[in-house]
């Protein structure tokens, strides 16, 4: 809304899909989250729906980052467990994402190897609305934004944005379930990366380990995050004859070209057909 007040040209929201060619910023606004997993208040993107084309997309856009954040972790408090484990799943995607996307380099490197050793060690006492773990996931879910803002996300968030449209799948829960399968996908493409993940998310003796075997500590520290916190791995929702549509969107979403692999569409089904 600030966005179009300020760029009444834009009255289609639709119009501003991708990298959005606003002029103006937006009324100045003061973003106070209540949530421990977007990081909307510091971040150039935002995502609106179009329920009649069944889409979410993605817009890019420096004008809307607000002019002050409050990130205080009493006003997440209320969230309910379930809320708090699929945003903070957002926000280690984020974390995850950022980190291994195209664009990344050693300052949001930083950010995110940070934001994911503060995810393992504060979200599973996040659910249990433990004011350490709270304060934690505040901090991870923020400086992750601060992260992705600068070099984009990947795959996951592509495929994650479609289930949501489509199924009307909580956003995080989508990228929690996608994540070791988007990670699985990539893995080959990430270089070193997933021996400092291993290692943020608590792992031992990753120094030891081949590659593959840090690899796949990775992905399992992720799986065994997402399971300890009630994630489901299936999204019972996802029909076949819906496959199609739906990576042809993923692969069409502003968040795809991030990734450090590219996919085909026969790719894209085949890692939606892991959930199913």
């Amino acid at each position: 809304i600030g966005i179009i007040i300020n760029n009444p040209e834009f009255e289609d929201v639709r119009s501003l899909e991708g990298v959005a060619p606003t002029k103006n910023h937006a009324v100045p606004t003061i973003a106070v989250p209540t949530t421990a997993g977007t990081a909307a208040e510091v971040t150039i993107n935002y995502v609106i729906t179009d329920p009649e084309k069944e889409r979410k997309f993605v817009c890019v856009d420096t004008n809307d980052i607000p002019g002050i954040a409050v990130v205080d972790p009493d006003m997440m408090s209320s969230m309910p467990a379930g809320l708090t484990a699929c945003t903070g799943m957002d926000a280690l995607t984020h974390a995850i994402e950022g980190y291994i996307t195209k664009a990344a380099f050693e300052i949001t490197d930083m950010f995110h190897i940070e934001a994911i050793r503060l995810i393992s060690e504060n979200l599973r006492s996040a659910v249990k609305n433990e004011p350490k773990g709270r304060e934690g996931m505040a901090m991870a879910q923020y400086i992750a934004g601060m992260g992705f803002s600068n070099v984009g996300l990947g795959i996951d968030h592509s495929m994650a944005h479609c289930l949501s449209a489509h199924y009307d799948t909580p956003h995080g829960m989508a990228c929690a379930q996608l994540l070791p399968i988007s990670m699985e996908f990539n893995r080959d493409y990430t270089g070193e990366k997933y021996r400092e993940i291993a290692r943020a998310m608590g792992v031992q003796g990753v120094d030891d380990m081949s590659v593959e075997e840090y690899r796949d500590a990775a992905i399992n520290a992720v799986r065994q995050l997402s399971k300890d916190v009630n994630i489901p791995e299936k999204n019972d929702r996802i029909r076949e004859e819906d496959l199609d549509q739906l990576a042809t969107d993923a692969l069409n979403d502003a968040c795809y070209p991030g990734n450090p692999r590219e996919a085909t569409k026969e790719q894209v089904k085949d890692m939606y057909r892991q959930l199913m």
